[in-house]
């Protein structure tokens, strides 16, 4: 299979896997509202990195400033974020994952991942560290080609 030929199907798979990006617990189970998927991305992003401005948010996703003041705007409302002074004393106002921010982000992380363990929860340990890897060498080529890398959370050390 040539490369043409490996896109195209890696371009229906990551279609169909949009498709079922929600990965959620069943509707019963849920409890309260919704993060919206930018905002799920934000406050994972603001969980790893720490505070961060808007021009900090327009590096690191590329998008227009626009975007990111409409969404923290939200953010702010419903009490997920704050904004602060920042704290290397610089002009711009940084904003900062709140408590209920972090608890909702928590609470559906943790709906996300039931779901998965779902999909995937007879698989073999083999088999789940290679999908792993491969999606993570997916993403970290898609950032080295965009210059937009994602910080990721300290992993836990191997089980012996």
């Amino acid at each position: 299979m040539d490369a043409q030929e490996a896109g195209r199907r890696i371009e229906r798979e990551m279609l169909i896997l949009a498709r079922h990006q929600e990965m959620r617990a069943p509707r019963g189970a849920r409890g309260g509202d919704l993060l919206d998927r930018s905002a799920y991305v934000l406050l994972s992003r603001l969980e790893v990195q720490g505070p961060m401005s808007i021009p900090d948010f327009v590096e690191a996703f590329g998008l227009a400033p626009s975007t990111f003041t409409r969404q923290t705007s939200g953010l702010l409302r419903h009490g997920l974020v704050e904004r602060m002074l920042d704290p290397q004393g610089g002009v711009a106002r940084k904003y900062r994952i709140t408590e209920e921010g972090r608890k909702r982000l928590t609470e559906q992380r943790e709906e996300v991942v039931t779901g998965l363990v779902r999909v995937v929860g007879d698989w073999t340990p083999e088999r789940l560290q290679r999908f792993i890897d491969d999606l993570n060498q997916f993403n970290t080529d898609i950032e080295r080609l965009t210059g937009r890398p994602w910080p990721r959370p300290e992993r836990p050390a191997p089980e012996s």
